[in-house]
């Protein structure tokens, strides 16, 4: 099972989803850490992740091969987190047979409704609960 985690910026948020899914998950499950960016994969590298990569390539070549994909919602939106989220990134993740989780956080005037006034700290809780229902759900296939 691989859980891949994507993230651009610092890395601050996959960095503390890394964090909670080792913490969460079995160990036979793989977190597969993929930045935007060389500072985004770093930061994953040390909360945890086993394999990291950065860059569209990157992306584009290994989240198909995940079993879920987790990140904010600017990851879909092309042009989010100052560009660093191109075109071929956000197909890319749109595109994977994957499941995917992802936390309504954006900063491109995308408005989400239902989910005002939750904290990142209840977003990033919710959001490892759904991975690992969804985990569990494919290791009993």
């Amino acid at each position: 099972m691989r859980v891949c985690v994507i993230d651009g910026r610092g890395g601050g948020l996959g960095s503390r989803l890394v964090t909670g899914l080792r913490e969460t998950l079995n160990l036979d499950c793989q977190i597969l850490a993929l930045g935007t960016n060389l500072a985004a994969a770093k930061a994953m590298k040390e909360a945890g992740a086993e394999q990291v990569a950065s860059g569209a390539e990157a992306i584009s070549k290994l989240a198909p091969t995940a079993d879920v994909i987790v990140a904010s919602l600017n990851m879909v939106l092309p042009g989010a987190m100052l560009g660093e989220v191109t075109p071929e990134v956000a197909k890319t993740i749109l595109e994977a047979k994957a499941k995917k989780v992802l936390l309504p956080l954006n900063r491109v005037r995308v408005e989400i409704v239902g989910t005002e006034g939750r904290t990142m700290d209840t977003l990033i809780d919710e959001c490892l609960s759904r991975v690992r229902v969804a985990v569990q759900a494919t290791c009993q296939v």
